[in-house]
């Protein structure tokens, strides 16, 4: 299967590394400096398992979908509509396109930029680039994806290559469950520049994190979204299983670089306003990330 990868950051690279580890044509799409590493050394993973490369292409252009099978998009949010026009001349008509972004509605900006399918997928991965070219994992890797035509037969070649894949007609949901996950923990983490076990044992943020999460419950409620019951304790279960990750907006405001905030909290924030529902604890978190990015 020939692959894609828009965006190749460190969710991008890493499941570009094992389609490619399992014999797909991966080619990946990204910055200069990604590009330059991985077309002169192979892209990198360090995980428990050790370090380990392969060989794919790297380019900067948005040609680099042409021919593809499967394109994964995985820029982030705010870059939605500007990824769907740069790769809008180059993709056969027969591919199919999935949304590996954070945030509910990536998907559907996509499809409107492109007129075409996208298919929504909910990404549970801890990663993060260990420089160009190199990507590590800090665990997990499961995927929901939406329902669609070729769904099941990606998630089958998905699964082939070590990426625990379920379908779903429900994958919204999914996206909700991990956007209350991404407001609970992204901007505590990004603000502290701490990992999420260390977070959680911080005083006050455990009954800082039951606010942003029962915040969140009642705006998806309100917009006819099922999120599980126990969504807080799957919540604070990550201050263990994931101890060690800090999130991806913590590693966007070290590098100096837009986070995806608005996206999060302050989507919640949004629809929270549309709905009637007050959010104040997203709002205060949405406008101190708003600060530390302008600070720089």
């Amino acid at each position: 299967m020939q692959v894609a990868v828009v965006g190749a950051g460190a969710v991008g690279s890493y499941y570009g590394f094992l389609l490619a580890q399992a014999g797909h044509s991966v080619t990946l799409i990204g910055r200069p400096a990604l590009v330059e590493a991985v077309n002169s050394g192979g892209l990198v993973l360090e995980s428990g398992d050790g370090t380990a490369s392969v060989p794919v292409r790297a380019t900067i252009a948005g040609d680099g979908v042409s021919g593809a099978d499967l394109v994964l998009v995985c820029v982030k949010s705010g870059d939605t509509e500007a990824a769907g026009v740069m790769i809008a001349p180059h993709l056969d008509p027969a591919a199919t396109i999935l949304s590996f972004q954070n945030g509910v509605d990536n998907a559907d900006r996509l499809a409107a930029v492109l007129a075409r399918p996208v298919v929504p997928v909910a990404v549970y991965v801890a990663t993060a680039m260990a420089g160009p070219g190199r990507v590590r994992h800090n665990g997990r890797g499961d995927l929901i994806l939406g329902a669609s035509e070729t769904s099941d037969r990606i998630a089958a070649a998905f699964m082939a290559a070590g990426i625990r894949a379920t379908v779903s007609a429900r994958a919204v949901d999914a996206l909700w469950a991990k956007l209350i996950i991404n407001c609970a923990y992204n901007a505590l983490s990004a603000l502290t520049q701490m990992p999420y076990g260390r977070l959680v044992q911080a005083e006050g943020v455990v009954a800082a994190i039951t606010d942003v999460v029962q915040e969140s419950v009642a705006v998806a409620g309100a917009a006819g979204v099922s999120v599980p019951a126990d969504i807080l304790d799957r919540v604070l279960e990550l201050g263990v299983t994931m101890a060690g990750q800090r999130s991806s907006t913590a590693q966007d405001l070290a590098r100096g670089r837009p986070s995806e905030i608005d996206h999060l909290n302050g989507y919640v924030v949004r629809k929270g306003a549309v709905l009637g529902i007050p959010t104040p604890a997203n709002r205060l978190l949405h406008t101190l990330v708003k600060l530390a990015e302008q600070k720089g």
